[in-house]
């Protein structure tokens, strides 16, 4: 889902955390949920972390590798895990429990670990390694000023562009910063500044106390000169560095965890009782606005849906969970006919909202209420079924492997940007857009995997075919199916000399078929199975047009 800003928000920060105590010593008091349903996820199209908050009286966290949720409870990057076996970075799972009475998201993750701990029996410890990371620290004349009313809470508060301001490839993220401790800051910048910051920002600045100032970038790795990269921003209006460098992080390295958690309690419904489908309260549906040329939906705080260039075929598989081609019985219209719809959420949607607190709304609810408003508005009715088919897959081919024998201490993941102390190849052509940097990766797993790391390129799902034994590390980097056939002014060239310099040529992009082929030395190659079962989604019934308002 996206959101009218960019997601700005991540899982991790830098604080010290606190860590389950090993066996040999006697476990402090820690606070439990009042109940909990601790189960295996359903099998989702984008399996991505989700939740991770009290929502209302509950707590839920959806899609969570046992890493994910170490990660999002003990407070530190995915990346400063060790230990324990592959699986603790490919089985997910969904947590929903109960909470006292106003339970903060602390004091939630506190309950979390303590589940953790009782459910999947994990006995983890801290310690500090040296790792890549981003080091803020002072340059020779700091142009950030000291607070003068340090009273005030401190705070980055983003700064929206005039209604009327021409669009530009300029900076087009602003804050405004008041109070903010330099720690402070360098966990911002690691949350706001993704496309740059995949790795923990540490403060070495020695600058104590709260700041005051403005920042601007832009907000995309530019593609030219009118753009500012987050380093720049630093440097240029800051006065103070930003750069890639090996600085000691807290870590967790675990000693022995369950990859089966214990079975929930007898009548758990009864302290857990399920919460009413989630629903619209009100929803108006309207043809397209000929000017959004894509399909997309934002969700505010308020409860407010909205939808646009959405059709039925994109609603139904976006909400059910399974890929277009997997949809029988489709009308010829399916996928013709465009709508925008504007939602608000009907109050059930958030259990037990805190009064006064605005409603939250996750990813499944929202698919929810569009299952709902489809059956009531355009009457659809659906039923899941096996048949067989012969299916059109995808073979990963070793042709001449290029790739480097992963350490096993790492656990298997593949995280946006490049690897510890490469150069992000963004920086020199924008248009490799998509840049993955995996790790302790066998190939099974990358096959798995590749079909949502490729994007549009990979329709189908992907085998391994190469005979590779053992895992790997490796960095992939490719243009997205969108840019390939884009080109753009290649960076102008320093010369000393009087003279002009000859003009490189335009820079261009590489397709995910290539940079696999170069780069890792593996081949995807088209092949046919022969008839194997299938999941589908049957349609029963379904109108054209939708209800009145």
């Amino acid at each position: 889902m996206s959101h009218p800003l960019p997601k700005l928000a991540c899982l991790v920060c830098l604080c010290s955390p606190a860590f389950a105590q090993s066996p040999s010593t006697p476990p402090n008091p820690t606070p439990g949920f009042l109940a909990a349903d601790v189960h295996a996820s359903p099998k989702r199209l984008h399996a991505d972390v989700q939740g991770g908050t009290v929502h209302g009286d509950r707590y839920y966290v959806r899609a969570a590798t046992m890493v994910d949720l170490i990660s999002l409870n003990y407070q530190v990057d995915p990346g400063s895990n060790y230990g324990g076996p592959p699986w603790l970075a490919i089985d997910r799972f969904d947590i929903l429990a109960k909470v006292p009475p106003s339970t903060s998201d602390v004091a939630a993750r506190q309950m979390v670990r303590a589940l953790l701990a009782d459910r999947f029996k994990l006995v983890a410890k801290s310690d500090t390694r040296p790792l890549p990371a981003f080091v803020l620290s002072a340059g020779k004349a700091p142009k950030v000023k000291q607070t003068a009313t340090p009273a005030q809470p401190g705070d980055c508060k983003f700064q929206p562009p005039a209604k009327d301001a021409p669009a530009s490839a300029g900076p087009n993220v602003h804050f405004s910063c008041h109070n903010m401790t330099m720690p402070a800051f360098a966990e911002f910048l690691h949350d706001v500044a993704s496309p740059y910051l995949t790795r923990p920002v540490v403060d070495q600045t020695g600058l104590d106390g709260g700041w005051d100032f403005d920042i601007a970038w832009t907000y995309q790795i530019p593609k030219d000169a009118d753009g500012v990269t987050i380093f720049s921003a630093v440097d240029k209006q800051l006065g103070l560095k930003l750069e890639q460098k090996t600085a000691p992080l807290p870590v967790v390295v675990i000693e022995s965890v369950n990859e089966t958690p214990t079975p929930n309690i007898a009548d758990l419904d009864k302290l857990l009782p399920p919460v009413p489908a989630a629903q619209f309260d009100v929803a108006v549906i309207r043809p397209y606005n000929p000017e959004e040329k894509h399909f997309n939906i934002d969700v505010d705080p308020s409860g407010r849906v909205s939808i646009q260039h959405a059709s039925l075929l994109t609603l139904i598989y976006q909400s059910y969970d399974i890929a277009p081609n997997n949809i029988t019985n489709k009308p010829t219209w399916l996928d013709s006919d465009l709508y925008d719809i504007v939602g608000k959420a009907a109050v059930q949607a958030s259990p037990s909202t805190i009064p006064g607190a605005a409603p939250v709304i996750d990813e499944d609810e929202v698919k929810e209420m569009i299952r709902s408003l489809l059956a009531d508005r355009f009457k659809l009715a659906v039923h899941p079924d096996t048949t067989t088919r012969n299916t059109q897959v995808y073979a990963l081919v070793a042709a001449n492997p290029k790739m480097k024998k992963a350490d096993p201490a790492n656990h298997p993941s593949c995280d946006e940007g490049p690897g510890p102390g490469a150069r992000d190849p963004r920086l020199d052509n924008p248009l490799l857009n998509r840049l993955v940097y995996c790790r302790n990766m066998t190939m099974p797993e990358l096959a798995e995997r590749l079909k949502n790391i490729a994007g549009g390129y990979v329709p189908d799902p992907v085998i391994d075919a190469t005979g590779l034994d053992g895992a790997y590390d490796f960095t992939l980097s490719f243009t997205k199916k969108a840019d390939l056939n884009k080109t753009i002014p290649a960076p102008p060239r320093a010369d000393s000399s009087d003279g002009p310099t000859p003009a490189d040529p335009p820079l261009t992009g590489l397709s995910v078929f290539d940079a696999l082929q170069k780069q890792l030395g593996l081949k995807l190659e088209k092949r046919e199975t022969n008839q194997v079962p299938v999941n589908v989604l049957v349609i029963d019934h379904v109108e054209r047009k939708p209800t009145e308002n």
